[in-house]
């Protein structure tokens, strides 16, 4: 089972709030997913990033591929 670490869309028209998930490559963007372990917020100044920094290290160790924007955001938030 290939695991990725992914954002899932909430919030409204032009409003986005975003979840970082871990969840199956194989399921939909918005679908079923194993661990929520962050949240993103870009509508906020400046954007708000939290991430559960223990959850997201275990789950890097264990394999999951962070997509190329949650890259991004572990890299702010100071996770490698």
């Amino acid at each position: 089972m290939a695991v990725k670490i992914r954002l899932t869309r909430l919030g409204k028209k032009k409003a986005p709030f975003y979840r970082i998930q871990v969840a199956d490559s194989r399921s939909p963007r918005d679908g079923r997913f194993i661990e929520e372990i962050g949240i993103y917020d870009p509508n906020q100044d400046p954007s708000m990033i939290r991430i559960d920094e223990e959850k997201a290290k275990k789950w890097l160790a264990d394999g999951a591929k962070p997509t190329d924007t949650v890259a991004k955001l572990f890299k702010i938030a100071g996770i490698e």
